[in-house]
């Protein structure tokens, strides 16, 4: 997308809006408005708070201020509300960085005990299996109520979500983690034959 597409799509798009959950929303301000502030400074954006409902409104703080900026913004705001810290969630603002998210209800319903249950194979034990899927993925991870938000590039975050897809599923944790071997050595083949090409 050219400069001037983006700034075309910016003129369409005046204000985004956003729900935080009310306890995230002193994580999204930060200490005498830090967190709020630098997100503001880095996206060309103003962005609202309002405390008691928890909404969050996103909009352009010069003409100049790219739709990306603003999506940016957005995607930062998200991941803090999806339980990332502020440092983890700024990552968003690299233009290859992603924000997924798995709704665990949508596979397991909403009983307590499924979602616990399911939630445990994702962590593990101690924090275990989700710094283990990170590691080999290059990727973020934040488990928070019934959600699982992943930030990484395009290819690793999808790799992790298959992965976690498959935890939810039932699969053993040695088969996800052969599969997250498999999946991350075939995309730096592509990556690399990608490369062979372009100097070609």
């Amino acid at each position: 997308m050219s400069e001037e597409q983006k700034g075309k799509l910016t003129m369409g798009v005046t204000r985004l809006y956003e729900k935080v959950p009310l306890d995230r929303i002193g994580v999204l301000i930060g200490h005498e408005g830090k967190i709020k502030d630098e997100l503001m400074r880095r996206t060309r954006t103003i962005i609202t708070v309002d405390s008691t409902t928890g909404t969050v409104i996103i909009e352009p703080a010069t003409p100049n201020t790219t739709a990306l900026e603003l999506m940016k913004a957005r995607d930062v705001v998200r991941a803090i509300a999806y339980g990332f810290s502020p440092e983890r969630a700024f990552r968003l603002l690299d233009e290859d960085q992603v924000l997924l998210v798995i709704d665990l209800k949508q596979y397991v319903g909403d009983k307590p005990n499924h979602l616990q249950r399911v939630k445990g194979r994702i962590i593990g034990e101690g924090g275990k299996t989700r710094r283990i899927i990170e590691e080999m993925t290059g990727t973020y991870i934040s488990i928070y109520k019934h959600y699982v938000a992943i930030i990484g590039d395009f290819e690793s975050a999808n790799i992790a979500k298959n992965a976690i897809e498959l935890l939810i599923e039932g699969r053993r944790h040695g088969t996800v983690y052969r599969y997250i071997e498999r999946e991350t050595f075939l995309e730096k083949r592509r990556k690399m034959r990608q490369l062979w090409k372009e100097k070609i």
